[in-house]
């Protein structure tokens, strides 16, 4: 009964459903390609068996590339259905994979768009990235007999009493799962407690994602060319945490010391631009040129060039913790080598921010003000800033194997399917 209630407000709510993505569609039109995707209908034709893997955008899509290579390896004989729900996931899967993996957006969660997804490609088992709980496309799965994992799982326990008061709806999805890879043993007992049954703490996969070479390449070539000047990177920053930044920048008194200032979302680039010009700032744009020995702030309108940002600075700020958003992912830094600081709201990657500065790899701060004096500090004492590089580069080492573990259990689970 409660999925058949979700169910028909998920039907009454698909005008409001549509006019969201044409409103998303004013600053990204790839919102409005593939629309018949969205509803469960698809031209791509697979010559193959399939495994799907379905990663909701651009962090998990990237996070998915040790675990798609395993799977790959293990069953060379079939393709990789790639899903998502965002233009930015999809055009991250077509740079990663480019015509390994077919690509399509997962349908959204209404029987009948469910059922015609499972009808076209019938995949022989799934995989799902992090956090995807949808209640009709699991129970259809577990109609048609086709396992569905979920892989490098976490949940925040404010995500958990979220789901915990839809008890009548998702513990039936979770207990649809075949198996969850968690990545804690925190993440899995709020797992275990909302209903899934066959729970194996694997770690956290994103440690085994190497940072790509010519991306670290392309940042120290961005260091060489503007010289000795102190750099620190605004990484990932979300609505609202640019001001905060600013003000963080406006506390820093070291000479000559270059923010480097990336959104999280390009639909934002825009937006931002017109902060810092408002500002009165000497700005210039990635999508431009290199910064001048003038620039004050160094726009990263760039998608997939992390790497290159954080090769390229002294220090980072990951962006999403100044505010009560829950923080964006430190480790891809780490594995850079870069040393970290992050704002009071890490809770959803809690685990790794508080490892993370155990081992010394980051320092948090609790206001733009302490922000800013961290990084007028820590620029300044290159001793310290080299011991953060060493902690970081040993802390993402120490952590690797996820993807290993992760890639047995999903093996395991399959057998035990007979598929």
């Amino acid at each position: 009964m409660a999925r058949l209630l979700y169910s028909l407000i998920f039907y009454l709510a698909t005008p409001f459903i549509l006019l969201r993505l044409l409103w998303r569609a004013r600053k990204q039109p790839e919102y409005l390609h593939h629309l018949g995707e969205r509803r469960g209908f698809y031209s791509a034709q697979p010559s193959q068996p399939l495994i799907w893997v379905h990663a909701v955008s651009v962090g998990e899509t990237r996070a998915a590339q040790p675990l798609i290579k395993g799977l790959k390896a293990q069953w060379p004989d079939h393709q990789i259905l790639l899903t998502g729900m965002t233009p930015t996931g999809r055009a991250a899967g077509h740079e990663v994979y480019g015509a390994q993996v077919i690509q399509a957006y997962l349908p959204y969660d209404m029987p009948g768009a469910v059922d015609r997804f499972f009808a076209h490609f019938f995949p022989a088992f799934g995989v799902m990235m992090e956090t995807e709980i949808w209640p009709n496309l699991l129970h259809a799965a577990r109609q048609r007999q086709v396992p569905v994992m979920l892989a490098n799982a976490r949940l925040s326990a404010r995500s958990a009493r979220g789901y915990g008061r839809l008890g009548g709806l998702v513990r039936p999805a979770f207990g649809a799962l075949h198996g969850v890879s968690a990545q804690t043993p925190g993440d899995a007992a709020r797992l275990a407690e909302l209903g899934a049954e066959v729970i194996e703490v694997c770690g956290n996969i994103k440690f085994d994602v190497a940072p790509a070479p010519e991306k670290l390449a392309l940042g120290h070539s961005w260091r060489a060319a503007i010289g000795s000047r102190p750099v620190w990177l605004a990484a990932s920053t979300r609505e609202g945490e640019e001001p905060l930044i600013l003000e963080a920048w406006r506390a820093v008194r070291t000479p000559d010391a270059l923010l480097v200032l990336v959104p999280r979302h390009p639909q934002r680039f825009e937006e931002v631009a017109e902060l810092l010009a408002s500002e009165g700032l000497q700005v210039e744009r990635r999508s431009r040129a290199l910064p001048s020995p003038e620039t004050q702030v160094w726009l990263g309108d760039s998608m997939g060039e992390m790497a290159a940002y954080y090769a390229m600075a002294d220090l980072s700020f990951i962006g999403g913790s100044l505010l009560p958003l829950g923080g964006q992912n430190l480790i891809e830094a780490a594995a850079c080598g870069c040393p970290v600081l992050v704002g009071p709201h890490t809770f959803n990657f809690l685990q790794a921010t508080q490892d993370a500065i155990a081992a010394g790899a980051a320092h948090r701060v609790e206001s733009p003000l302490a922000l800013g004096q961290a990084v007028e500090e820590l620029l300044g004492n290159e001793e310290a800033l080299a011991g953060m590089r060493q902690a970081a580069s040993q802390f993402a080492q120490a952590h690797q194997g996820a993807a290993q573990r992760t890639l047995a259990f999903i093996e395991r689970r399959v057998a035990q399917a007979g598929r």
